[in-house]
């Protein structure tokens, strides 16, 4: 990436990365081992931060914040990930930025591959390149999927929505669960974790087959090739797919690191935590996940931005000046709609993811004319939604670029969007699902109240 400033905290984890590697480069343990080795650690921090302040208050809770979709209640523990309305997401306390410089990569200089992520959000630790070499051929030996499961997504119709077969073969790939089947034998609560680790890494695995054999179903002649074991799990999903430039490999290490994880409280990672509090195996937690991924207000995002840049397109040219431009967005607004891939829930600032993505495009793609489009949609946007004065956050999130990215390298079928954003997503709700297990974290039950209810407690006052 072009100009990084090393932060104290960015030099703090190079040190804690430098040790760590130091420590494992005689002996390189596994990623189950390794949690199995810091799971005593972290129940008792948790045990220990509950005594302290157990009693302490979060935050306040007001009756606008209940009728506004909860948010901003300070009220679900999530290890893995932390969103900073300022600064943007940190995975287990690294910026995007330090992610790219610390994690491994398939090349020096490369994006950080999905893998060297997964392992930091499920230890806190950068792992070293042999981890990471380890850990891509774990998920290769696990990548097979059941003859049912093919047959099922084969039997699909190419008209149901590519999300629907995603829901549909994970919900199917249930009858394999290890912790489904642990929990009828009885097993010890204290080796839950064992278990969804176990799914959450065979799911996790299995993800770029049934995919991949969605997308050539649907779109292609239906042919999906295999799984390679030398290569790393970008490579492998991308040639399934049918993509063999090294270039959207790339982009697709970048897509599925950045997308993976957003802090506990998004649809896609909430409802995959509420339902697997129940108990629930990872499969069937994630396809919960994936069902709310699919809402046009989540995961449908980014195909709606490509769809209203198209549209603008058509409208105003690929050459269209910046007065052009701002007409056409004064147009949207007028007309009661938003203007999509700009503003966020939390962040205040640029995403940067979409950062990220903007660096990869100015590196590989600077001529495109959609990303020309898109960066005059930068420099222009946010200063007309200021004046606007209806928008918290007039700064671009991490879907005003990513359709974009996908189109450059002919990756034009839409509707499919949501399906790589569901393979990443994946990466960041299991690692939490795992240590929801390994802290032990019981049922999710708020308390819910009645607008009468809440007339009549305003009222004794």
């Amino acid at each position: 990436m072009t100009s990084r400033l090393l932060s104290k905290s960015f030099r703090a984890s190079a040190a804690h990365a430098n040790s760590f590697r130091c420590m494992s480069a005689g002996n390189p343990k596994t990623l189950k081992e390794r949690l199995a080795e810091i799971i005593p650690e972290k129940q008792a921090e948790i045990k220990d931060v509950k005594a302290k302040y157990g009693k302490k208050v979060l935050g306040e809770t007001t009756v606008e914040m209940a009728y506004g979709g909860m948010r901003g209640i300070k009220g679900m523990i999530w290890e893995t990930s932390v969103l900073d309305a300022e600064e943007g997401i940190r995975f287990r306390g690294l910026t995007i930025p330090e992610c790219q410089k610390l994690l491994p990569a398939a090349f020096e200089g490369g994006e950080p591959l999905p893998e060297s992520l997964f392992w930091l959000l499920v230890t806190g630790e950068v792992p070293t390149k042999e981890q990471v070499a380890q850990l891509s051929a774990d998920w290769a030996a696990r990548s097979a999927i059941p003859d049912y499961v093919e047959d099922i997504l084969d039997r699909c119709p190419t008209t149901l929505h590519p999300m629907s077969q995603f829901s549909l073969a994970v919900l199917a790939l249930q009858h394999e669960s290890s912790f489904a089947k642990a929990y009828s034998s009885g097993v010890n609560k204290t080796q839950y974790w064992d278990y969804t680790y176990e799914d959450a890494n065979d799911l996790i695995a299995k993800l770029p087959l049934i995919a991949a054999r969605i997308y050539r179903n649907v779109y292609k002649d239906g042919k999906v090739g295999t799984i390679d074991p030398k290569l790393d799990y970008s490579a492998n999903f991308s040639q399934l797919l049918g993509y063999n430039d090294p270039k959207f490999i790339e982009l697709m290490r970048l897509y599925l690191t950045i997308h993976s994880d957003h802090e506990g409280g998004n649809v896609s990672a909430h409802a995959t935590h509420l339902v697997g509090s129940a108990l629930s195996d990872p499969y069937l937690s994630f396809s919960a996940g994936l069902n709310g991924l699919a809402g046009p207000l989540h995961g449908l995002a980014n195909q709606e931005v490509l769809r209203w840049t198209l549209k603008m397109k058509d409208e105003v040219g690929l050459d269209a000046s910046d007065e052009a431009i701002k007409e056409y967005i004064w147009k949207t607004l007028k007309s009661g709609q938003v203007v999509p891939g700009y503003g966020h829930a939390v962040l205040r600032k640029t995403d940067p993811r979409y950062t990220c993505q903007r660096e990869f495009a100015l590196k590989h793609l600077p001529t495109d004319p959609m990303f020309k489009l898109t960066s005059q949609l930068y420099n222009i946007v946010p200063g007309i939604l200021t004046e606007h004065g209806k928008t918290k956050n007039p700064w671009p999130n991490v879907d005003a670029h990513s359709g974009v990215l996908l189109q450059h390298y002919g990756f034009v079928e839409q509707d499919y969007y949501t399906v790589l954003f569901g393979v990443s997503r994946c990466i960041g709700v299991m690692s939490g699902l795992i240590w929801d297990r390994a802290l032990g974290l019981p049922l999710e039950r708020p308390k819910s109240l009645s607008t009468q209810s809440i007339i009549k407690m305003f009222e004794k006052k």
